[in-house]
């Protein structure tokens, strides 16, 4: 008998597999194709203290090997996220991670007390988003900054918290560190690299805002070794992500020693990405005489 589930600061999953914020919304669109029963955890998009317009179109590009996005975190804010999506995600067995972002330390703030209380299982804090102009990635860039975001925010956290890494940086294990010296209880690596698309006929960016976040299998290399330098480096439970569309990049997130997965961009491209994950880490498990993850988590020395 397989043991697929996992335990990240006490809170236990039927399997490693969550959707990566932003590009699953609360699950109502994916929810007329998958069964929102069998995912691990659910990672909502990004919830601001007040409603955020995001920024202006253009906003999507498709790149080589995944997409350029600017979208700036559009969200209708946490008190319409209180009293819409936390009801109709609890009408499924899985765990609520709510994603948690802001322009300021006191933005930040603002979320997490209005969300004590609440019927959630954790929270993620977003201090990698290269797609706001303030805030976002540049408390995710200097680790003192870092560390006083997490700070500040774990005062008020009343559930477990996961503290969201930004790859744009010299040394993602400085930042880590600095994260979990603040309080963080797991990390979630990586978010967007930052990237530009031209188009030379127009000769013109093809964002409006010029640059946006890269995401898709092209980044995956990339997120491997940063999960697996971050894995060696702290010791909190990790959560992989990255340019994952399936069972066999997921495993490598979890050999090079992440907790749980998170599959992003896949979703766009197949909406029922996250459950052919789950059954291919069944699949995998079963063929190699795997009965439970732990015993291939981090074996990468």
């Amino acid at each position: 008998m397989i043991n697929t589930s996992v335990n990240i600061c006490g809170v236990e999953l039927k399997n490693p597999v969550m959707t990566a914020s932003g590009t699953f919304g609360s699950g109502r669109e994916f929810s007329d194709f998958i069964d929102l029963n069998r995912l691990g955890a659910v990672v909502v998009k990004g919830v601001a203290a007040v409603p955020w317009k995001g920024n202006p179109a253009p906003r999507i590009a498709e790149v080589y090997g995944g997409m350029l996005n600017s979208v700036g975190l559009q969200n209708p804010g946490v008190d319409w996220f209180i009293e819409n999506d936390i009801p109709f995600l609890r009408q499924f067995d899985t765990k609520i991670i709510v994603n948690v972002c802001g322009h300021s330390v006191e933005e930040y703030e603002n979320v997490v007390r209005k969300l004590q209380g609440q019927d959630i299982d954790m929270l993620e804090l977003n201090i990698s988003c290269p797609n706001v102009s303030e805030g976002g990635m540049s408390f995710g860039t200097d680790p003192k900054m870092a560390e006083k975001t997490v700070k500040a925010v774990k005062k008020l956290a009343d559930k477990p918290l996961i503290v969201k890494l930004t790859p744009n940086v010299t040394d993602i294990t400085e930042i880590a560190k600095a994260a979990v010296s603040g309080g963080a209880d797991a990390l979630s690596l990586i978010n967007t690299l930052t990237g530009m698309k031209i188009d030379i006929y127009r000769r013109k960016p093809v964002l409006q805002r010029k640059v946006g976040g890269m995401s898709g299998p092209a980044v995956k290399p990339v997120a491997v070794r940063m999960v697996y330098q971050v894995c060696k480096a702290v010791d909190v439970p990790v959560i992989g992500m990255g340019g994952i569309s399936n069972a066999e990049d997921a495993l490598e997130f979890i050999m090079a020693g992440a907790t749980g997965v998170s599959l992003g961009t896949a979703n766009f491209t197949d909406p029922y990405a996250t459950i052919k994950t789950i059954d291919g880490i069944e699949d995998y498990m079963k063929k190699y005489g795997v009965n439970d993850l732990s015993e291939i988590r981090g074996i990468i020395e």
